[in-house]
């Protein structure tokens, strides 16, 4: 097993003093336990100092010579690497006063100078590295799973025992492994804490999770971002609230209308047709609904999209909190934000009352593992609780809950080395798809639509968009050759593209895999061929009655053909009462409460007809005749139109 290495810097103009601090700690990490692998090095300035924390992804103290202008120096390497340790070397304790209120915040504690204690300082130090990396809810974990015995509660499994020996089981518990069965426990063991109401090492896991990603305070969910979407609508909203929101939004973001009974303002977002992506929603666009709905409860928007787009959120949550409109982040792709430069401001930095992250996409965790965290002023701890608890399994799975909390402690204590590797990588991908000579990994110019060019949007570089136009292949000819023959697997596509995810467990062994795959595809040299376009979604066309009312009608079904096979006319001007979504890419064409037109009508078909890919969730099929659910007449005439 790999031992940690935890690099510590001091920064001290006086070379002598440098020099002895620096014996004396060295000696002392020599002598004393150091499990984390404390070492020390010393600079005399500040642009040292600056620049050893961009480079050096080991480091995790820096202690600051007072002499020096040692504010400026805390505020910047606050600023480049919130996760760092940052003390201040004083002449006596009342110079600590003399430290500004913002880099106050920023420190973790002070040394005076007449009092060096080296082997006294490394405990210290040692100490803050071991809290920071602490992981008080998957520690616990372990330890009851190795002291345990005999279990006599659920699951049924019984820590595996079921599945040990069965000739027609076992092979599942070879599969899985020992340790994960033994871990699959019932919420009766009192020593792991409740999801549900947690007091002991589940609190201390969120708790620490806060301080990590700049939260407020910060919950676990267990069943994913689309969990934690709802909960936080069912919040801040009472039926018939106002929402406004993108409609690029995930769907769960529309479940979350429905569930909650607001009223949304639907935004449409950019689209970039040249390659079927859904882009953010204008800047000017967002302006305005925020002026003309003044009453709004809430905002959210998808940053980063699937696609990496990510907003300039300062100017746009500073409108809205303008208003008194809380503002909701879905950043399910951007969990890994906080931990390097390159990808900040994050949601909760530039202002956000709420962050839901899917910390299972992009960091350490397993799947369903995500994280809401909360900066909301006038946030309602009850309420929250009431909602999250509604939606919560009361059986969790305790390796989520442990994976979430492992997945924090890598991003605090190896982030920005982890990430600062994936962006090197990323560059190095982007060159070697360029170099086929075929395949083009395209530039935000090229991901952003026309309407939003001059919005400040930004790309996160760690998720690429190839065009794979000039190869010869289908986007489905593509993605099977790449998997049968190479065994690679990609993230998604649209017809003419495929997007590669780069994440903290990404290699270079695995970019040259990828590489050689594409060298020997571009060599293949097929002639280009005409790809089968993907009709432009619909426009959102007006909401006539509440999503909730809508969805919960009964409703009738009618077909979207005639029986000449022709958008079905009966369909003109009626309410939808379902969420109507092509998939890829899950962006509601109908939602519940909206009327239907012969335009979006004829969408769906064109999509059911020339684009095999795309799934139409929601759509449902009588017989071979594909039918959507709409109001009845009598149920429009019942319900309160908006």
């Amino acid at each position: 097993m790999p031992r940690p290495q935890s690099h510590v810097l001091l920064v001290v103009a006086d070379a002598t003093l440098r020099r002895n601090l620096l014996k004396g700690l060295n000696a002392a990490a020599k002598s004393l336990p150091n499990p984390c692998g404390l070492s020390f090095s010393g600079v005399e300035s500040a642009d040292e100092a600056l620049q050893i924390a961009r480079d050096d992804g080991d480091l995790q103290s820096v202690l600051v010579d007072g002499l020096l202008d040692a504010e400026s120096l805390v505020q910047s390497l606050y600023a480049l690497r919130p996760e760092l340790d940052l003390y201040v070397l004083v002449d006596s304790a009342r110079d600590e006063e003399t430290v500004g209120a913002l880099t106050r915040e920023a420190i973790d504690g002070f040394f005076i100078r007449d009092e060096a204690d080296p082997r006294g300082w490394f405990r210290i130090l040692q100490a803050e590295i071991q809290e920071k990396s602490r992981t008080p809810f998957f520690d616990a974990l372990r330890e009851y799973v190795l002291m345990a015995k005999d279990a006599w509660h659920t699951p049924g499994h019984s820590s595996g025992d079921s599945l040990r020996g069965s000739p027609w089981a076992s092979a599942f518990h070879e599969f899985v492994g020992e340790n994960l069965l033994r871990a699959d426990l019932s919420v009766s063991v009192d020593m792991l804490d409740s999801l549900l109401d947690p007091k002991g090492v589940i609190a201390q896991a969120q708790e620490m999770a806060a301080r990590a990603f700049g939260a407020q305070r910060t919950f676990f969910a267990t069943n994913g971002t689309s969990t934690a979407n709802k909960v936080i609508f069912q919040t801040l909203l009472a039926p018939g609230d106002k929402l406004l929101l993108d409609r690029n939004c995930h769907k769960s973001v529309h479940h979350g209308v429905v569930l909650s009974g607001a009223r949304p303002v639907y935004l449409d977002s950019s689209v970039n047709t040249t390659y079927g992506l859904f882009g953010p929603v204008p800047k000017k666009t967002l302006f305005a609904a925020i002026e003309a709905h003044p009453d709004a409860k809430a905002l959210i928007l998808t940053s980063c999209t699937y696609d990496g787009l990510r907003y300039d959120l300062p100017p746009i949550i500073a409108a809205a909190h303008a208003r008194g409109i809380k503002v909701i982040i879905d950043e399910a792709w951007y969990a890994h934000a906080r931990f390097h430069p390159a990808f900040r401001p994050t949601a909760l930095e530039a202002g956000a009352d709420y962050a839901t992250q899917s910390t299972h996409k992009v960091l350490s965790a397993l799947s369903q593992a995500s994280m809401i965290h909360v900066n909301d002023p006038d946030f309602d701890a009850h309420l929250f609780r009431e909602n999250f608890n509604m939606h919560a399994s009361t059986s969790p799975q305790y390796g989520i809950i442990a994976s979430l909390d492992v997945g924090r402690q890598q991003a605090v204590m190896e982030g920005y080395k982890l990430l600062a590797r994936t962006l090197e990588l990323a560059a190095e991908l982007r060159e070697a798809i360029a170099a086929t000579g075929v395949f083009r990994a395209l530039t935000l110019a090229e991901l952003l639509p026309a309407e939003v060019q001059g919005d400040g949007i930004a790309l996160d570089p760690t998720k690429i968009t190839v065009d794979i136009s000039r190869s010869g292949f289908t986007v489905d000819e593509f993605q099977q050759v790449l998997f049968e023959r190479f065994n690679i697997q990609v993230e998604k596509s649209t017809f003419n593209t495929v997007t590669l995810l780069l994440t903290i467990g990404t290699t270079r062994s695995k970019l040259s895999r990828l590489h050689d795959a594409l060298l020997r595809l571009a060599r293949e040299a097929r002639a280009p061929r005409r790809l089968v376009k993907a009709p432009a979604i619909a426009r959102f066309t007006a909401l006539r009655f509440l999503p909730r009312d809508a969805f919960y009608c009964e409703g009738e079904l009618i077909p979207l053909i005639d029986e000449d096979e022709h958008a079905n006319a009966a369909l003109e001007g009626r309410v939808c009462a379902d969420q109507i979504v092509p998939y890829p890419p899950g962006i509601p064409a109908l939602v519940p409460g909206q009327v239907i037109t012969r335009e979006t009508v004829q969408f769906l078909l064109s999509l059911m007809r020339s684009h095999k890919r795309t799934d139409l969730h929601g759509v449902v099929h009588d017989g071979y005749t594909p039918c959507i659910r709409v109001m009845t007449l009598a149920e429009e005439g019942a319900n309160r139109a908006l």
